[in-house]
């Protein structure tokens, strides 16, 4: 397997893995009674998210996050596959995105500023730049 694509599917499981996290703070702070209902905002009041305490809203916030962010790195990959560019640069910027993926979920949680933004901006530069790449 070629690294940008191991490392594509390591940050599937890093998103599994923020899922888990996700649940687990909710279902421990909301109940069950919220968490696996269909969430109708009439019956709620307001999001999940919105009742859930600091650090359980900001990691489903760094869950979203990396939604955002996987789809870019995604579109990255493939568009670097598909027109064979694969280098040892577009690994290292793969791995690059991974690390600050990784880093990002303990930065949002524990309020790191300005770090949670440059490390997200780190992850996002990689990303364009393996795009950038794929198209030279």
């Amino acid at each position: 397997m070629i690294p940008e694509v191991q490392v594509l599917a390591l940050a599937g499981l890093l998103q599994a893995v923020q899922y888990v996290l996700v649940s687990v703070a909710a279902n421990r702070e909301l109940g069950p009674a919220k968490t696996l209902s269909p969430r109708d905002p009439q019956r709620l009041g307001k999001p999940l998210e919105e009742q859930a305490s600091v650090g359980t809203g900001r990691l489903f916030r760094a869950l979203n996050n990396h939604f955002e962010g996987l789809i870019l790195f995604t579109i990255a990959v493939v568009a670097l596959v598909l027109s064979d560019k694969t280098m040892g640069l577009t690994a290292a910027l793969a791995w690059v995105y991974l690390g600050a993926r990784i880093l990002y979920m303990p930065a949002y949680y524990f309020g790191w500023v300005p770090w949670r933004s440059l490390i997200w901006g780190v992850g996002w530069l990689a990303t364009v730049l393996m795009i950038i790449l794929a198209l030279l």
